[in-house]
């Protein structure tokens, strides 16, 4: 109890209403466009150097309210009683790897669950679509995005290494793809993340129907 009392005593009432607002906000636009059925996905957003509201449990994203909302630090360990995503690690281990990410969105559409088996490939290679520019530091149609795919499994911790490994090769990444699962997205702050989430869906969209086309993968 004194330890959280600690932790709590780092961040403000304002800091908190600040991030609850920001994730109920997006959780409400992201399940108006189905891409977080049931009580799948979850999301966080930073608070200070060391801590992050994320998520709870097993909650609609489309019927969040603040109490829905609870705080961890950047090991994934609680500060308060509620609990946490299963995958909370998979956010918090991003916040680690790069200071300058302020959101993480973790989302289950039907785009990202298909195209992710589809792929064969550890990654998804992308180029010549306009809306590539929508990634940031990306400026031109012509550049050759790959987005890892990482095979789904109950072992966060595992998962989690295996996307630091990723990340740490020094690729330029903004999202990866869990096969048969969903998709994360993160960004310098929640608008930053929205934009790259809704580029990916609208890039595995045209995926999917030059898929259907072609009969290519």
């Amino acid at each position: 109890m004194i330890a959280i009392e600690k932790k709590l005593n780092k961040y403000s009432v304002d800091e908190f209403r600040k991030a609850s607002d920001a994730i109920i906000q997006t959780a409400s636009f992201l399940n108006s466009k189905g891409w977080t059925p049931a009580t799948s996905s979850n999301f966080s957003h930073v608070m200070g150097d060391s801590l992050c509201a994320i998520t709870v449990s097993g909650k609609h994203k489309g019927r969040l309210t603040p109490d829905d909302i609870m705080v961890v630090d950047f090991d994934g360990v609680p500060v308060d009683e509620k609990k946490p995503s299963a995958e909370t690690l998979l956010h918090t281990t991003l916040y680690q790897w790069n200071g300058e990410i302020g959101a993480v969105l973790h989302t289950h559409s039907i785009n990202s669950t298909i195209l992710s088996r589809l792929i064969d490939q550890p990654y998804w290679q992308i180029e010549g679509y306009e809306l590539q520019k929508a990634f940031a530091g990306i400026i031109t149609h012509e550049s050759s995005i790959k987005i890892p795919i990482f095979d789904n499994t109950q072992d966060i911790p595992c998962l989690a290494q295996e996307v630091i490994t990723y990340l740490n090769g020094g690729n330029p990444c903004w999202a990866y793809l869990i096969r048969g699962h969903g998709v994360y997205t993160w960004g310098r702050d929640m608008d930053s993340a929205l934009r790259h989430l809704e580029a990916i869906e609208y890039l595995m969209e045209c995926e999917l129907e030059m898929i259907k086309i072609t009969g290519r993968r």
